[in-house]
């Protein structure tokens, strides 16, 4: 099923399928200069036809499973002949609790990349002209084997490295946690929740004692009061969008906060557009507001909190003059955000990377924490905190299973001496008390050849790490690389080997969404070509350098998950697929699982909320004469993350086909820029060339980028050093710009530097 065939050349499920897509696609209505766009109202894309070809239904091949994009956790069903992706279907709503009958235009018709030419089907090594050539399985193990085998015999376990995936299952990525510690004998081992929303697991960590959502996607169409911030939510969670401007239209308050007036603001009560990189500062405001006026809930607050009256002495240094000059929010406007939320009964505060991106998210996120804690909003019905997560399975995946440099599986200490000798006896392995490198400290400290090695799986990190120069020296100077992927990607380029892995409708297991509901994925077609699921390559490895790992399938993998990790100790994949979803913690097997945290009690030492003191951060690089601007990146509604499988989608590159950055009217009559004309982007670190939209989403002293795009790689701008000190987060949300004409002339920019095109 390829873009631009006429469906009624096309038979039953096909047919129907492809012109529905057309349908859809062309029926978009662009808005914001055709950034942001509503697609028949984000998630209700439309119903399939009952009558769908029933002639070729019997031919087909059917599962039910969970998108594999963003984490939202929709669950559908998908349909193929067994050579492509023909239908996504809406499931029966009972076994969809999140999205019902609801999908994006992504999950929805996102699947070309599956059989594109490009697709990986066979190992690659690099020979000694330093060329790729394919290998078979065998060979590029027993290389891989080899490569990473003599750089631990040498230097060590510690100079080695993984980058675990938020694409794989939850299972996959335990696996990939007890290699680095069992096989490699490192504990630094991440993934890319470093690069997102490390800081809002750490923040809320330290408050509440879970680093994740305290809701359920319902909680979201009870709630009085809903404050969004730093949340694209229409064009990066489209459905939870949908739920919440549902609500919003029965008579909920939205409060939105945000640098630019993305389209959710239109359906807000208010909203309150900020300077970049200060959000503690206001959320403070609305906070000491609350407190100075008594609107605080004195019962939560004495009965289940700890750290009040230093929270209450902190905010006050965020008075009127300092919020408006910091944060450009008018003083009215911060008193009706406090007097709104503390009005409702019920409230549930949500964000983004807008909040965690910073070099000080941790205290954004301790802020906010503080905010929902001081006025009752946790434990009940319609009230708690809600961090979108971005990838598939960066809850369960990034954090859950603990492909961490500090926690095993379930958020389990490495330093704990008990908890250690419980995988070392569960493994049968030596595991160091000392914490790896993160991430983002991982190139930092390849630096100074304290890591000579890495195992990357299913991350683009040259593309997604911050200071892409940095991050691409780094990669071209490692001893040895491997990337497993589904495609030749801008880091495998720098690889020594590179492994075929299977996309997520080629494999069982499960997933763990935003709401810390545990799903399962089904496999609906064979894998393509030679490529493997990521488990399959895993144990294969393991046993070529010295282990004897006989996993027969990913439930039996989940066995000893549950075995080990107390939070998912009632969750089994027989549970999951007969029950369609378990959110954890569920202890055991007789426990429900855990719809809404803190019912009862925090999960800490004492059960009560650790309020934590925020004070005044500002971010690590501000504007000056020579870079004047303030750039922040994020996503649009067409895009996903690096591109690596919506570039690969014809009908969903109509749309948003190239880089662009947003410019306020003023800076562009000031630098004689016009929508479409190239312009110049250059911090203190690089620079990209990219087509200008000309609007006033964003303030004149902001700019905007999306992340989407290699040829314009706009992490040639932002910072790879100054990292927030507590989840070492880079401070993607705020760089130092400077914005000038391109004086070269269309014809002579390489594609290194420009994304061609671009929507007026």
């Amino acid at each position: 099923m390829k873009g631009g065939n006429d469906g009624d050349d096309l038979d039953g499920v096909a047919g129907y399928m492809q012109q529905a897509k057309q349908e859809a696609l062309q029926n978009v209505e662009h808005v914001a200069e055709g950034v942001a766009a509503e697609t028949l109202s984000e998630g209700n894309l439309f119903e399939i036809a009952q009558s769908i070809g029933d002639k070729r239904l019997k031919d087909l091949n059917v599962a039910d499973t969970t998108c594999g994009y963003c984490a939202v956790g929709c669950r559908f069903d998908l349909y193929s002949d067994g050579e492509e992706i023909l239908a996504a279907r809406p499931t029966e709503e009972e076994d969809a609790p999140v999205n019902g009958i609801s999908t994006c235009v992504k999950g929805k018709f996102g699947y070309d990349f599956i059989n594109s030419d490009d697709r990986l089907t066979a190992p690659l090594v690099r020979d000694e002209t330093g060329e790729f050539r394919e290998a078979t399985w065998d060979e590029a193990l027993t290389r891989v084997a080899e490569g990473l085998g003599q750089i631990k015999e040498q230097h060590g376990g510690e100079a080695l490295s993984v980058i675990a995936s938020s694409k794989a299952t939850n299972e996959e990525n335990y696996l990939m946690g007890k290699f680095a510690r069992q096989v490699l004998g490192t504990n630094s081992i991440d993934n890319c929740n470093r690069l997102c929303h490390s800081s809002t697991v750490a923040g809320l960590a330290k408050t509440y004692g879970y680093g994740a959502a305290s809701i359920s996607t319902d909680d979201f169409e009870l709630a009085d009061c809903i404050l969004l911030t730093g949340s694209n939510t229409t064009e990066a969670h489209p459905v939870l969008a949908t739920r919440i401007k549902q609500n919003v239209r029965d008579g909920a308050d939205l409060l939105v906060f945000d640098p630019r007036e993305i389209q959710i603001a239109e359906y807000a009560t208010q909203y309150s557009q900020i300077n970049p990189g200060y959000d503690a500062v206001w959320i403070n405001a609305i906070t000491r507001h609350i407190l100075n006026n008594d609107l605080h809930d004195e019962e939560f607050v004495e009965e289940r909190t700890t750290g009040f009256e230093e929270i209450k002495e902190s905010v006050q240094e965020f008075t009127p003059d300092v919020v408006e000059d910091v944060t450009g929010i008018p003083h009215a406007e911060i008193v009706s955000a406090a007097e709104t939320i503390a009005e409702a009964d019920r409230c549930v505060f949500g964000w983004t990377l807008g909040l965690t991106e910073h070099s000080h998210g941790t205290e954004n996120v301790m802020a906010m924490a503080n905010l929902a804690a001081v006025t009752g909003n946790l434990g009940k019905p319609g009230a708690g905190v809600s961090p979108f997560r971005g990838q598939n399975n960066v809850q369960g995946g990034g954090g859950d299973m603990g492909p961490l440099p500090d926690n095993f599986p379930g958020y389990q200490d490495i330093a704990d001496d008990e908890i250690r000798a419980k995988f070392e006896d569960a493994w049968d392995c030596e595991i160091s008390p000392e914490y790896g490198y993160y991430t983002t400290q991982m190139f930092l400290a390849a630096d100074e050849d304290d890591i000579r090695g890495m195992y990357i799986i299913g991350e683009n990190s040259a593309l997604s790490e911050p200071g892409v120069n940095h991050a691409e020296a780094v990669l071209e100077d490692l001893e040895f690389l491997v990337v497993q992927d589904l495609f030749v990607n801008e880091t495998a380029q720098y690889a020594d080997v590179v492994l075929p892995a299977c996309s997520f409708v080629e494999k069982t297991g499960t997933f763990t969404n935003t709401d810390r509901t545990v799903q399962m994925v089904k496999q609906v077609m064979e894998p393509k070509g030679g490529s493997r699921p990521d488990w399959k390559i895993l144990q294969d490895l393991a046993n070529r350098m010295g282990r004897e790992w006989d996993y027969s399938s990913t439930a039996e993998i989940m066995r000893e998950v549950k075995s080990l990790t107390p939070i998912y100790g009632g969750i089994s994949q027989e549970r999951v697929d007969r029950e369609g979803g378990v959110q954890w913690p569920c202890w055991d097997d007789d426990h429900p699982g855990t719809v809404r945290l803190y019912e009862d009690e925090f999960n800490t030492d004492d059960g009560k909320a650790h309020l934590q003191a925020v004070g005044y951060s500002e971010p690590a690089e501000l504007p000056d004469e020579e870079y004047p601007f303030t750039l922040t990146t994020g996503r649009v509604l067409y895009q996903y993350h690096t591109g690596t499988m919506t570039h690969r989608e014809e009908g969903i590159m109509q749309y948003t086909p190239s880089d662009f950055i947003e410019i306020h009217p003023e800076t562009a009559v000031n630098h004689g820029i016009e929508s479409g004309d190239l312009v110049r982007v250059t911090s203190r670190r690089g620079e990209v060339v990219v087509p200008a939209q000309v609007t006033d989403r964003v303030g004149p002293k902001n700019v905007f980028i999306p992340i989407h795009f290699a040829e314009s790689a706009v992490n040639r701008l932002t910072d790879e050093e100054h990292l927030d000190p507590t989840a070492a987060t880079p401070e993607f949300k705020v760089s130092a710009v400077r914005v000038t004409p391109y004086e070269g002339g269309a014809e002579s920019v390489s594609t290194a530097d420009v994304a061609t095109g671009g929507d007026d």
